[in-house]
Parts: structure tokens; sequence; C-alpha cells
């Protein structure tokens, strides 16, 4: 098929087509068309050194995903008699046999035609990692079986435990932390897989998978901390407190792990401890630094949130600068859809640019002389996307890795410059970075080698740690616990809510968290 052939058949209705790359090299691709309520996937097609990876199962089940979309009632497709490995694949998805087609692929190699009614049962990436949390997976009520003398006292040495809840974006998440700031269990189910087919979070999305969720986490967080102790499941009653994120983030995300929250406390009578997301990711760092204290400067950086914030105190914190415009992480995310390369764009931007020349391609340093801790992404973003563009229209080649090498350290350079200022400015001897861009190993290498010099200390928070997770959460909600600081159960989710709401001026217990 052309260029102008493929450009025809993209832009006609009714149609899905998936890529599936590897650092921006196609190693696979499948579509089809609507033909009255059934969906015809017509191509399914990977390449040699990438097969038997479950690449196939993914495609198809994407495409029965938009198929579905689209109000058709089944997907069918044809396959080889002989194509052991390509029937098993669809058989998996649930497609069965509804006929052949004699000599379809030549004399004497023929089709089976198979079919299987939309939505999937079982959906691809589920199928091959792991089950689709369902409303809940155990009986209800929930109730303790018999516990061993040696559960009973690690229950007892624990001390108070804590659940903490988060879902202000597009993972729920569920964590047990115990008096002494043990994390207990960490549960986390995402519903990145969706929000990939559109580029991006969509909020709607996020709300509804949170309400399928969030029963099943909870239900897995209170089993995986009774294997913690050695009995078969924890239960409510064996809970001091819950604390949940009340914001910032989705307004839809957050109302339904604070109503969740808030319906557990009314029925158990347990204290409800609201928690600052943001503050959550500042009080990670803890898990790497369990002797940091105030004063030092964060930098706290994710697809919703860019800024420099000087912790003076506990739950004293001056906000020096704030993005203007983009987020750091939805920058990345930007930036990889105009390449092609899906979402979120963070993890594929880095490991391409851990390929690249950071200085193949100049970028703009928006706002790095700007004289305050303001930081401005939009303008870095449009210039990457004018230059493919440009590049496209020149009919050259574009180098990924060094296009993203470059666009990844135009946006460390910001950083890192005003991050320095505000170190020396306020005199702090530690630094520390939280959000899920602290997990771009090129920054946090950036942050270690430039304040390294400085004789300044860095802190960055683990990697299972640095992206939305509820054992972060349970640093603060156990905090606020101890202080005797809670909610009445008339607690809204605040997705504006400033940092410093909801904090205490204690000092946290040191957590943590066994790999």
């Amino acid at each position: 098929m052309g260029q102008e052939a493929l450009d025809q058949e993209l832009a006609q209705p009714d149609r899905s087509w998936w890529v599936a790359h590897d650092l921006g090299r196609i190693v696979g691709f499948a579509g089809g068309q609507m033909a009255g309520d059934d969906f015809e996937i017509s191509d399914v097609v990977v390449g040699a050194d990438h097969r038997r990876r479950g690449i196939a199962a993914r495609l198809v089940s994407r495409i029965c995903y938009d198929a579905h979309v689209l109000n058709a009632r089944t997907a069918s497709l044809e396959v080889g008699v002989d194509n052991d490995a390509g029937r098993a694949t669809y058989a998996s998805l649930g497609f069965a046999e509804v006929g052949r087609r004699s000599g379809y692929y030549g004399e004497g190699h023929d089709a089976l035609i198979l079919k299987v009614a939309l939505p999937l049962e079982a959906d691809a990436e589920h199928a091959l990692d792991h089950v689709e949390p369902a409303a809940s997976i155990r009986p209800w009520p929930i109730t303790a079986g018999s516990r061993t003398a040696a559960c009973r006292q690690a229950l007892a040495d624990a001390g108070p435990l804590v659940l903490s809840i988060e879902s202000s974006c597009d993972e729920t998440a569920m964590a047990i932390t115990d008096a002494h700031g043990a994390v207990c269990a960490s549960v986390v189910a995402t519903s990145i897989d969706f929000h990939a087919r559109f580029g991006g979070v969509v909020p709607e999305i996020a709300s509804r998978k949170h309400v399928e969720a969030i029963v099943g986490v909870f239900e897995e967080t209170l089993a995986k901390a009774g294997e913690h102790f050695g009995c078969d499941t924890l239960v409510a009653s064996d809970l001091a407190a819950v604390g949940v994120t009340a914001g910032p983030g989705l307004v839809g995300a957050l109302v339904v792990g604070v109503a969740f929250a808030k319906g557990l406390c009314a029925a158990t009578d347990l204290p409800l401890v609201p928690v600052h997301h943001l503050e959550g990711h500042l009080l990670a760092n803890l898990f790497e630094t369990p002797d940091l204290e105030p004063p030092f400067v964060a930098s706290l950086v994710s697809g919703g949130n860019t800024m420099l914030v000087h912790v003076r105190a506990w739950g004293d914190y001056e906000i020096l600068g704030t993005t203007i415009d983009d987020a750091v992480g939805e920058a990345f995310d930007k930036v990889s859809k105009a390449l092609g390369l899906g979402y979120p764009g963070g993890p594929v931007i880095s490991r391409l640019a851990a390929q690249g020349n950071p200085r193949a391609i100049h970028f703009p340093r928006a706002m790095l002389h700007s004289g305050d801790y303001s930081f401005s992404l939009s303008g870095l973003k449009t210039a990457v996307i004018t230059y493919i563009e440009g590049e496209n229209r020149a009919g050259r080649s574009i180098n990924l890795a060094d296009l993203a090498a470059s666009f990844e350290a135009a946006v460390i350079d910001v950083q890192v410059a005003k991050a320095v200022t505000a170190v020396e400015q306020t005199g702090v001897s530690d630094f520390c970075v939280g959000g899920g861009v602290a997990a771009n190993p090129d920054l946090r290498a950036a942050y270690k080698d430039t304040f390294g010099k400085m004789g300044v200390r860095v802190t960055v928070p683990p990697m299972r740690a640095c992206g939305d997770n509820a054992a972060m959460i349970g640093i603060a909600a156990l905090r606020s616990y101890r202080a005797g600081f809670f909610a009445p159960l008339t607690l809204d989710a605040q997705p504006n809510a400033p940092l410093g709401s909801w904090s205490v001026s204690d000092a946290p217990v040191c957590p943590s968290w066994e790999k």
C-alpha cells in the first residue's frame, strides 16, 4: 500500500488501525473496517523477530475495543488452517470458527473464518499479564479466618494500621502502613491502556475505571497485608484509620476514592484522614532518605504539575514558582504524540534519548533567564512540533533518538538551572524531587551531578514511589492520625487544593518499604 492509499484508508470513517513499535521502529500493525454490524479485521502483521511476545493479541484487543465503540456487535478475521500460533492467539481472545474459505491462501491452503462477540470477555493485556480488576474478588462480607498466635503477635507489634487510598488520576491504589511507618501492602491498578487509545488521560474513563477497580483493589490490599502478617486476610476491624487523597487531581477520579473512604469510615466508625496528593509525592523521598529534615527545596514534576517548593518546616510550604502553561510530563506526552510514539510519552522519550545526541538539535530553553522560578513548556513543545513538520515537508527522515535527547536536554537544563538558583538563595543543603517525572533517569542524574559538585545532598524517591501510589499517601495519613487530625464525613474532593491543605506540623514517622 502506497503512502497516498494509506492516507486515504486512514481518513475513512469506521476504521481502526493500530501500530506496534519498538522505540519508533514499526514491528507490527493491524486494522480493519466496519461491515454492517461486524468489524472485519483485514490485517494482523507482526515482524518475524517480534513474534510470540503477545503483540498480535494486544493489537487485536485494541481493534476490538475500537470496534465496540463503533457499535459493532462482532469482529471477524481469517487465519490459515495451518497457522497454529495465530489460531491459539485468537482463541485466547474468544474467537471461534464460523466458516472456511477453500484455497484462500493459495491452492491447498484454506482459511478459517473466526468471529467473536463484542465486547471481548478477556482483554489481551490482562489475559497475558494479570486479571482485570472485578467489582469483588472474594465473597462479602470479608471475614478473617483463624489466626495463629504468631499472626496475632505480629499485628500487636505493628500497632495501629492505616489504610491509604489514592485515585487522583488514572491509578487506583491502596496501601496499609503500620504505626512504625512500614508498608505492609501496596496495590496499584492502572487504566493507562484505556487512555493510550486516546493519546492521554480521559477524565470520564478514569472515573469509570476507578469505580470498576476500587473494591477489588481494597480486597487485594487486605489480602496482601494479611499475607504480610501471616494470616488469610485483614478485615476492616484491623484498621485504625482511613487516609485518602482529597486533592488535587481530576475531580471525578478524586470523588471515587473519597466516596469509598467515607463509606468505609461510616460503616466501620473509623476516622477519616484527608491527604494532599503533592505532599504525598514530597514525602515519598523519605523512603530513600529517612533522615530528611526541613529546610530543603523540592521539585515536584509530573503530568499535571511542575513547581519548586521551599519546605521551611513540615507542613510549611512556600511555592517558589510553577509552570505558566504545560507541566513537564504533559510536554513529554504531547511530543510523544506528535512523533506517533503513543502514551504515556515519558518512558518512550527517555529510552530514545538514551541512544541520542542531546546537542544534535537546538531547542529553546524557555524562561531560563526570566529571573524568577516560573516555567514554560508550551513554547518548547511547539518548537519540537514545528521541527517535525519542517523535516517532513523537506522529505528528510527524523532521527528520533537525537530529537528525543535534544528535547529532553532542553527540559532538564531549565529544571536544573532554576533548582540551583533556589537552593543558593534559600541556603538549604538538601534538595529532593517528587512526581512521576522524577523517574526520568537523565533528570535524576543531572540533579545528582550538579548538586553533588555543590555539596548539596540530593534525594530522589525509589522508582516505584515516583508514580502515583498509596504508600506515599500513607506517610502523610499516618502523621495526621498520630496528630489526631481528622476530617468530617462531609469531606469533599478538592481538585485545586493548594499545597499545604490538610497538613500538620508534626514530623512524619520514617517509613520503610521492603522490596
